[in-house]
């Protein structure tokens, strides 16, 4: 699905695009892991919520 910029929504908000680079890359920043393993959490968990990323990758970086 692509992103709407003009949208400016909660629900956007909430969402990792795996297919927009700007979102991979602020969100492996923010979590300190790598832009694959952003996109396997995202394939992984079948979500692109972004609390179910955090916990999904919080779980696998924490071991």
């Amino acid at each position: 699905m692509a992103d709407n910029k003009s949208r400016k929504g909660k629900q956007d908000r909430n969402q990792v695009s795996g297919s927009e680079n700007y979102e991979i890359q602020y969100f492996k920043t923010k979590m300190g892991v790598t832009s694959q393993a952003v996109v396997g959490a995202i394939k992984a968990t079948g979500s692109n919520d972004r609390k179910t990323l955090e916990e999904y990758l919080k779980k696998r970086h924490n071991k």
